[in-house]
């Protein structure tokens, strides 16, 4: 209050003419007004913490629960496995190979949230012979890997699979991080890989975000410390990163859901993306190492410095058809993050679309942006490389997979849900 009467209050700029229109009115007012305005201010911030806290309890209580029938297992090492998502079981069913890459600090099935709202379900539907990475928590083994054991070792494992299983070359679709090891995966495996998309996928850590990179670099003395005591980036750490991205978000979102309609399908939308959200798993520790500190502390890709098997990951050497689509409203990686790999990539094709990191895989305009944007360039880039067969028809076979809507029977599970 008494940087309002004075007028120094700092304000957000679109708000400061507002503000001085505000600070104009009451300059004149007396001591009783002042009060009124003061308690005004003070019952507004406590109904909007409220509708906060009102959200985060409807969350909790509400009865939605995962209940989609899983995709049978291809191929599995550790706890890394490839997940089938074909419209038929028999070999070489589905058309077009595609193996869809996630982040490693993610739950993949952000790519197959519910029936309306999954990626692979869609290329399933539409001919194509999908498969999803699931890379799950790191166990014993996993701890101790760095990136170039997940890419050269389990990533070219995955796809030696999916070959053998569809007996030709394969598409690479990766999300955020997922598309930076689908793209070191396709320049070790030119031999095997038909074609790389690039959904939000960042390369030059340091764009719009040089602050980021200074606090990386001091923080690698005791954040390195932490990781070697532990052997990883504990799930709790990594959500204050993402929370600290945009610290009014978690208090916005949850006050709009305490207005929703709690039996509506946007509502379960809602508690569906919080469930994947909160399900997060830990870092292994060489692999935080090389990220943390030197993506986003050196911004080693940008600047040549990453290596996978001793080679330096290079977007100049794909030679593949690419196809990068950025959504234009991404706060995790922003648009200057990601369009720097879209032109180093010789005649990569780039897709940009109004939603934001994950809003592009799951808001009602993802089937139009997104999904099928993705499927028809798919099909055209087959047609450029041999030995790749293209989508057949839709089949309704797929029904064995995609049954359930993602609602959940009310009496199965009553426990209720935990914030981290």
């Amino acid at each position: 209050m008494p940087l309002l009467r004075t007028g120094s209050l700092p304000w957000n700029p679109a708000l400061a003419k507002a503000a001085e229109s505000l600070r104009a009115g009451l300059a004149g007012a007396g001591p009783d007004e002042w009060t009124e305005f003061d308690k005004a201010i003070e019952a507004e911030g406590v109904a909007r913490h409220q509708a906060v806290l009102d959200g985060i309890e409807l969350y909790r209580r509400h009865p939605y629960r995962r209940a989609l029938p899983p995709p049978a297992v291809l191929w599995r090492q550790g706890t890394t496995s490839v997940l089938d998502f074909r419209a038929g079981p028999e070999p070489g069913s589905g058309g077009l190979p595609v193996l869809v890459i996630p982040s490693l600090i993610n739950r993949s099935y952000i790519l197959d949230l519910t029936a309306r709202r999954s990626l692979l379900r869609y290329l399933a539907a539409h001919g194509f012979a999908p498969f999803l990475v699931d890379w799950d928590a790191p166990g014993a083994e996993e701890t101790g890997f760095d990136l170039t054991d997940y890419i050269a070792g389990r990533l070219c494992a995955a796809l030696d699979a999916v070959v053998a299983a569809t007996g030709g070359t394969v598409a690479l679709v990766g999300y955020c991080m997922g598309g930076d090891l689908a793209l070191a995966l396709a320049q070790l495996r030119p031999d095997a890989v038909s074609a790389l998309a690039l959904l939000a996928t960042p390369w030059d850590f340091h764009a719009s975000r040089e602050a980021h990179g200074a606090l990386m670099r001091a923080l690698a003395g005791p954040l390195g410390r932490v990781i070697a005591q532990v052997g990883n980036v504990p799930v709790d750490m990594l959500q204050s990163m993402f929370a600290a991205l945009d610290p009014t978000l978690n208090g916005r979102k949850f006050a709009a859901f305490a207005r929703l309609p709690q039996r509506r399908a946007k509502a379960r939308d809602f508690v569906a993306l919080e469930d994947w959200a909160n399900d997060g798993v830990a870092l292994a520790g060489p692999v935080a190492h090389e990220c943390l500190f030197g993506w986003y502390g050196d911004n080693t890709p940008a600047r040549g410095g990453w290596r996978v098997a001793g080679r330096v990951v290079s977007p100049a050497a794909i030679r593949c058809p690419t196809l990068a689509i950025i959504p234009e409203r991404d706060r995790i990686v922003p648009p200057d993050s990601a369009l720097p790999l879209a032109a180093a990539i010789p005649g990569c094709r780039l897709v940009t679309v109004k939603g934001g990191h994950v809003g592009m895989l799951l808001s009602s305009r993802a089937k139009t942006e997104v999904y099928g944007p993705l499927a028809k360039w798919l099909v055209r880039s087959a047609l450029h490389n041999t030995g790749c067969a293209t989508p057949r028809p839709r089949t309704k076979r797929l029904a064995v997979i995609s049954s359930s809507d993602g609602r959940n029977d009310r009496g199965k599970d009553s426990k209720r849900r935990t914030l981290p």
